[in-house]
């Protein structure tokens, strides 16, 4: 089987003179030679076998496209939460690939140590991409969210984090910190889903950049940012960027493209 990667709804950003980042969707089609399909095809209930129509043909390069719907329909749980890691991981690189054209530098990916970086330029880079889509991780939902993204950075480490789904309170409850349990409780119930996912973001692109162990990350208290986080919600632009003294970072928020990048 041959797998092909599909970007679409690319969308570039330049934060500044030295940031830029892109996000995007990635999708897949599955090329398999006739061979193969035809052999599952034959091993289908005998009622299926109605609808098969065999071609007279004698090249043994006849390609037949499967859609991913159709093919993911008859794989267990398990192997599609698989192939939908397998694909972001390509697709990620993919996009930094694009991004690497769109700047016009011509390099490669060292992923020996993090952060990673270009081996040449020596410039940051940073990925993030959506989890599985389903709450239960026995059911699996078969329109996959593949939503990638992939920040560099040409001075120093910069986290990025894409998630289209909200955080569950009660998960948030476990790793916050006091204050910003105590502040998060004072916000009306949507206000404070919004900026709780906010804040996750915020901590998943600390984590990326100082390479924390998650629970380490989750627990660092930046309760002194919700104010200026709510403050980006209730703000008509799309995206909206917090200068933070306290980490010397500065935070961007995109709604549009559920992204959050600290660079």
């Amino acid at each position: 089987m041959v797998q092909h990667l599909l970007l679409t709804q690319v969308k570039y950003t330049q934060l500044n003179s030295m940031t830029w980042y892109a996000t995007a969707e990635v999708e897949e089609s599955l090329c398999l030679s006739f061979q193969p399909l035809l052999y599952d095809a034959l091993r289908l209930p005998f009622y299926h076998l109605s609808h098969v129509t065999i071609p007279q043909f004698d090249s043994h390069n006849w390609q037949s496209y499967l859609s991913k719907d159709n093919f993911s329909s008859h794989q267990p749980s398990r192997n599609i939460a698989h192939n939908q890691r397998q694909i972001q991981r390509a697709g990620v690189r993919l996009l930094l690939q694009q991004l690497l054209n769109k700047l016009e530098i011509s390099d490669t990916l060292d992923e020996s140590d993090f952060p990673y970086r270009l081996v040449n330029h020596k410039h940051y880079v940073c990925f993030s991409h959506t989890g599985m889509s389903g709450k239960n991780s026995n059911q699996v939902n078969q329109n996959m969210n593949n939503k990638i993204a992939v920040v560099i950075s040409l001075d120093r480490p910069a986290g990025i984090d894409i998630e289209h789904n909200n955080v569950v309170w009660k998960v948030a409850k476990r790793f916050y910190s006091d204050n910003e349990i105590n502040r998060l409780l004072a916000l009306p119930i949507v206000e404070r889903d919004t900026v709780v996912k906010l804040l996750w973001q915020l901590k998943e692109c600390f984590i990326k950049i100082n390479h924390y162990t998650l629970a380490q990350g989750m627990g660092m208290d930046y309760s002194h940012l919700i104010a200026d986080i709510l403050d980006g919600t209730r703000q008509e632009s799309p995206m909206h960027i917090i200068a933070d003294e306290i980490t010397n970072y500065h935070i961007a928020m995109s709604t549009t493209q559920h992204t959050v990048v600290v660079f």
